[in-house]
């Protein structure tokens, strides 16, 4: 069956960096665009990043993470990364890897990320 797995969250001081990876099964992920998405509590989710399907096109970044996070993806490897660093209190939130391509879209379970000193 369909799965979107993220990975490599945790809790991590003002400053540090951290890679959580996404990886796909189930589904055929090179036509899919990727996006990560996160939610801090009491807000709403928001997009923080997008990398188009072959990965050398289009990629976008909310510009609170611009200069910090970067996107890849691995076609090979069915998987995509959020490179982090520098990471900030308020870039504590659940953060969600999202597949999608059309009308049709796949949601990963999310990861907690937690800035703190």
């Amino acid at each position: 069956h369909v799965q979107l797995v993220e990975s490599g969250g945790g809790l991590v001081q003002p400053g540090e960096a951290l890679t959580p990876s996404c990886a796909a099964s189930g589904f055929t992920f090179i036509p899919y665009a990727i996006q990560w998405h996160r939610q801090a509590p009491g807000k709403e989710r928001e997009l923080v990043a997008g990398i188009s399907s072959n990965g050398n096109g289009n990629i976008l970044y909310a510009d609170s993470v611009k200069g910090r996070f970067t996107i890849s993806r691995d076609n090979s490897k069915n998987t995509a990364v959020l490179q982090r660093s520098s990471l900030k209190p308020e870039d504590t939130a659940v953060y969600y890897c999202k597949a999608i391509m059309g009308s049709t879209a796949y949601w990963g379970q999310g990861t907690q990320v937690t800035v703190s000193a």
